[in-house]
């Protein structure tokens, strides 16, 4: 298949809407790449496997210099259609196609390979020149291509395809291609096992080549890639939490910290993931350091908390503290004086060659137990009890949060890990204060005195493979950085993802998750969630957590309940 026929397949999945319609789509697009099964990526515009984090770096001044590079018209004209129309590749679509030079009328049509190679190239690049080439290799494709091809190639290297193409649509995309003719109740099972084969490889390429040989059954954990971590919903209360997960429950800590899933695979090597994919072993080489004096097995996959605390006093800081370790890049040794870390470690999924997943909680604590020694301010277990008293619960949940920590996660004994899930296994149980973890998507700039700053942001929660709207907060930021969460900081972290602009209005890319309080949940015919929040304000960075992670819309109605 050419480009076109991928910028075709976008264009129709741009236009609808509709779920059925778009998988529909995707499984005819499928067919076309069944002998490039990496192809996939660019239905996400991406080149790489979700865990692989390597990045095009493109800004969008250097798009603006390739697109004026490509067309002729000079970047000031490209700036100009920019703010007019707020998306670089409907300017692209213009400009390009009507260019001033026709120094290159393309005979060739575009090919698909010809823009994973380029844009594969482009990640490589580093140290000097890196730029240039960049712009180089983006005008190359741009001067081969139609309007509507430069349309999403620009959109592509800015990560804002407009197709609205996630993880679920994709799963649902490789049942419905697998599956000739059609039968719902094999369809239901097979779309649990990809979804299960995603969550433990999370490279769709892998997943769909995997499923055209038959071989779904190949795909299991493997130390030293990172694997999406269980994820746990609210409970209302103890008896909510137990009625959910069943008696007696296990009662751990509800760590206010860093969650890791810490790899060491066969050759010694130990990984630290976030929850989000990324790795940040270089950010905590003091973990990686302990987990090699401390934990004796030779491959293993542990789920963790990393606790921040004083150094003087020992006492457990908050969150917010540790979350300068996940950005810090450079003089790591000082802030590990500064901001020394106490591992807890609460599960297991793979243990010396072997997928624990399947096993039971209680099966698995069996294994920590093993391996995990207790070593004050180092590492050791989650602090828990197993119980089936309500009272004996609320004693406990009391003494959590006195140790300066978030609450409890209550789990069921016999239940499996499930990565990526969040279906009860285990829930969290925190005090009545109202809050959610959202991503940002937009903001508008400050004036007066908080002009230079982005303000105003705007707030959603997650709806399937969509995101929906669910409010505006300008309040809980500090006017100076070290107060705390500052207008300033998270400017700074937003200016870099707008790929839209209209007036003081910009557009972002989903990637700043915050945690925002508030007072209650109300219905709302003004937000595409259908729901709003009163007073909300935000309160925390969540640079550890992604799109993934934040509230669904059921979460939200259960908040409004």
């Amino acid at each position: 298949m050419d480009y076109l026929g991928l910028c075709n397949v976008y264009e129709a999945l741009e236009n609808t809407s509709k779920g059925l319609e778009k998988t529909s789509i995707l499984s005819d697009f499928l067919e076309e790449i069944k002998e490039v099964p990496d192809y996939i990526y660019l239905l996400q515009g991406k080149v790489f496997a979700d865990y692989d984090r390597r990045e095009l770096g493109m800004s969008i001044q250097l798009v603006i210099k390739s697109i004026s590079k490509a067309s002729g018209f000079s970047e000031e004209e490209v700036v100009n259609e920019f703010r007019e129309k707020g998306d670089l590749g409907e300017v692209a679509y213009d400009l390009v196609g009507k260019r001033k030079q026709q120094s290159s009328l393309f005979s060739e049509k575009l090919s698909i390979s010809k823009v994973f190679e380029n844009l594969f190239k482009i990640t490589t690049l580093e140290g000097k020149g890196t730029i240039s080439t960049k712009i180089s290799l983006v005008v190359d494709l741009l001067h081969s291509s139609s309007a509507k091809e430069a349309k999403y190639i620009v959109r592509t290297i800015l990560a804002d395809l407009k197709i609205g193409v996630g993880s679920g649509l994709l799963r649902d995309a490789i049942v419905d291609y697998h599956f000739k003719p059609e039968n719902i109740k094999d369809k239901k099972k097979f779309s649990s096992l990809i979804q299960s084969a995603y969550d433990m490889s999370t490279d769709w390429s892998l997943v769909f080549e995997k499923t055209i040989q038959n071989k779904l059954d190949d795909i299991s954990l493997s130390p030293g890639r990172p694997v999406k971590v269980m994820l746990y919903p609210k409970a209302k209360g103890i008896e909510d939490a137990f009625k959910i997960v069943g008696k007696p429950a296990a009662l751990e800590y509800k760590y206010d910290g860093f969650r890791m899933m810490i790899n060491k695979d066969e050759n010694g090597n130990i990984k630290i993931f976030t929850r989000r994919l990324d790795e940040v072993s270089n950010q905590f080489p003091d973990v990686v350091e302990l987990i090699k004096n401390n934990v004796k097995a030779k491959t293993f996959i542990i789920d963790c908390e990393a606790i921040g605390y004083d150094p003087e006093t020992k006492k457990y800081t908050e969150f917010q503290d540790i979350s300068q370790r996940i950005r810090r890049k450079y003089d790591i040794d000082k802030i590990i004086e500064k901001l020394p870390v106490e591992l807890r470690v609460f599960d297991i999924i793979f243990y010396e060659g072997e997928n624990l997943t399947a096993k039971s909680y209680e099966e698995r604590w069996v294994f920590l137990k093993k391996i995990i020694p207790e070593v004050k301010f180092k590492i050791g277990l989650a602090e828990r009890i197993i119980t089936d008293s309500v009272e004996e619960a609320e004693i406990f949940f009391t003494k959590a949060l006195d140790d300066n920590q978030e609450g409890l996660m209550v789990k069921g004994l016999d239940k499996p890990y499930k990565p990526g899930s969040r279906i009860g296994y285990a829930v969290k149980w925190k005090p009545e204060d109202n809050d959610l973890d959202l991503v940002i998507v937009g903001a508008e700039w400050g004036t007066g005195k908080r002009a230079g700053w982005l303000t105003s942001f705007d707030l959603a929660c997650k709806d399937g493979d969509e995101l929906k709207m669910i409010g505006k907060a300008s309040t809980g930021l500090k006017e100076k950085r070290e107060e705390g969460l500052s207008f300033e900081e998270l400017t700074e972290l937003l200016k870099n993802l707008i790929v839209e602009e209209s007036g003081r209005k910009v557009f972002v890319k989903p990637e700043v998750v915050v945690t925002v309080r508030f007072q209650n949940v109300q219905k709302s015919s003004t937000y595409s969630s259908g729901y709003a929040l009163r007073f909300p304000r935000i309160t925390r960075l969540r640079p550890d957590r992604g799109t993934q992670d934040v509230a669904t819309v059921e979460e939200v109605k259960l908040e409004a309940e």
